[in-house]
């Protein structure tokens, strides 16, 4: 695989339409075209599904677009400290539009001279080992606890929604009582955001209420596999106000209570880089802006965050 070949592949994966990934990558789309089936050949899968109206990733595209970004953030630092140059700081943001993902372009828009990379692991409960090692400097997620050698802070207590197929019948509602979830099939195991510490999370939240989550399956990654899902299954899916709009589907905020979920940003404890201190640098400006740690009164909180004094959590 050409690394040339897998960063074309990148960019029509995220864009999902060739025309614009063409534009973003300075090429001709029947070059773009062309690559894509050359890299399609070379492996001997097919990568997209294409139309006269859409792109979408193949099941084997999907887990090849998550390796292909690894690939390519490996090489990028790897030519870069070849070259003698500043040191590049890679950020595990969990997944596109999310919550880390917003605090990382807020953190490149106050420090353009830094190159970040960011990744699109499973959250902190999967990338401390990473941290730890060096082979990851900052990662987002629910805080798995106090680590030697790791620093985190909350950066945001985000309410949690639900995503609902368009014609279900909770769509009418402005706000989704939780109770009302009971019976329905509800998913907690789609979207990016689905981590180990989300599910440990909303279990909890879910078990008071008598709302029993949909049998286990795989977790289902990216835009257009959730689109699928919901078709598929029509039941809710829990999710955050963060979650990218999904076709054929509505998100409406979970009521009764007001959940929230804890996202944290940990990273290295020797860790020293402009790059970590625009992080930090835009955690509080977006929490200043947009209030991100204050909660409602009465706003549940999963277990041990809810535990924890204030200026702990």
């Amino acid at each position: 695989m050409e690394i040339r070949l897998l960063r074309n592949f990148v960019a029509v994966a995220e864009e999902l339409h060739f025309s614009r990934a063409a534009q973003r990558l300075f090429l001709a789309q029947q070059v773009l075209s062309r690559d894509i089936r050359r890299l399609e050949d070379r492996l001997g899968v097919r990568l997209l599904e294409r139309s006269t109206r859409r792109v979408t990733l193949t099941s084997a595209g999907s887990l090849l677009l998550g390796r292909a970004r690894e690939i390519l953030a490996l090489y990028d630092s790897t030519v870069l400290d070849l070259h003698g140059g500043p040191r590049s700081l890679t950020v595990d943001v969990v997944g596109s539009g999310l919550t880390p993902a917003l605090v990382l372009t807020a953190a490149r828009a106050r420090a353009p001279g830094v190159e970040f990379f960011a990744r699109f692991h499973t959250g902190t409960e999967a990338a401390a080992p990473l941290v730890l090692s060096g082979r990851l400097d900052v990662t987002f997620g629910r805080s798995p606890g106090p680590l030697d050698g790791v620093h985190d802070r909350v950066v945001r207590y985000e309410p949690i929604a639900v995503l609902l197929p368009e014609h279900h019948a909770l769509a009418r509602l402005d706000v989704v009582p939780l109770e009302s979830l009971r019976g329905t099939g509800v998913c907690i195991r789609a979207g990016n955001h689905a981590t180990p510490g989300w599910e440990h999370a909303v279990l909890q939240l879910l078990a008071p209420f008598g709302v029993d989550p949909a049998a286990a399956h795989p977790h289902v990654q990216g835009v257009d596999e959730l689109g699928r899902h919901i078709r598929d299954r029509n039941a809710p899916i829990l999710t955050l106000t963060t979650q990218p709009a999904v076709p054929g589907a509505v998100l409406r905020p979970l009521t009764d209570p007001v959940a929230l979920f804890p996202w944290t940003m940990m990273w290295h404890a020797g860790l020293d880089h402009p790059g970590l201190r625009a992080l930090h640098e835009a955690v509080d400006d977006l929490t200043a802006t947009h209030d991100w740690l204050s909660a409602p009164d009465h706003a549940w909180l999963p277990e041990p965050e809810a535990s924890r004094p204030a200026g702990s959590r």
